[in-house]
């Protein structure tokens, strides 16, 4: 298990998540943002891009992650109707020398596309893209699936420094078995076509994963619960 998150990120100031809906963006961002400002003294900024679903979006729990210490952008007002449109400051916080920014982007590349217009930015040195990968999401069922969103989204993206992640969950219930499997058959679906960076897991799952997981492990909090579990 990796002691810091800035191994993970290679030290990065400008973490952007992006994939297909479903795969868990919106709570590794939240996760991986709360962990930054837990081991760092430095100001992190979170920016809630997504504008593709109404349902478990990091605007949902943002009094949780403003909770935190975190600065938290949204365009989004709970109390009115939503409505599409980037959140602002994106250039002034990436620009920040001592900030670290958090992007969590709408599922598919609708929602990635949000971001193109960022790509001068967003494709520094200093700025990394985590594909994470569900392999128990109908569309990541294969290879040619996963290669297909992939080239969907990043091309839309317009952004590079891309890392593929593996994110095998179940929902809640989640095993750790479910984790080992998942990972396997991903790691076997993508054949050394791309390196997995490293292995999200439920927490209190780690501690029994630690030796049945060969790549680092990132451990997940849930924050954005099923409506029928608040």
């Amino acid at each position: 298990m990796s002691e810091r998150i800035t191994d993970l990120t290679g030290g990065r100031r400008t973490v952007i998540f992006m994939g297909e809906a479903g795969c868990g963006k919106s709570e590794l961002s939240i996760n991986l943002a709360v962990r930054l400002k837990k081991e760092t003294d430095r100001p992190v900024h979170f920016f809630d891009m997504d504008q593709t679903k109404p349902l478990f979006r990091s605007r949902d729990v943002a009094d949780k992650i403003r909770s935190e210490g975190i600065v938290f952008h949204s365009n989004f007002d709970l109390s009115v109707e939503d409505q599409a449109a980037i959140a602002p400051g994106v250039i002034e916080a990436v620009n920040e020398p001592d900030s670290f920014v958090i992007m969590d982007i709408g599922g598919n590349e609708h929602g990635a596309r949000m971001i193109g217009q960022f790509s001068e930015y967003l494709n520094r040195p200093d700025s990394i893209a985590f594909f994470p990968i569900n392999p128990y999401r109908p569309w990541s069922k294969d290879l040619p699936s996963i290669a297909e969103t992939f080239r969907r989204i990043t091309g839309a993206s317009r952004t590079a420094n891309i890392r593929v992640i593996s994110n095998p969950n179940c929902g809640p219930e989640t095993t750790a078995e479910d984790v080992v499997s998942g990972n396997e058959k991903l790691e076997s679906m993508l054949g050394g076509a791309c390196e997995i960076s490293f292995v999200c897991a439920l927490e209190h799952l780690c501690p029994e994963l630690k030796d049945r997981i060969k790549k680092p492990l990132f451990p997940v909090k849930i924050y954005i619960l099923y409506p029928w579990l608040r």
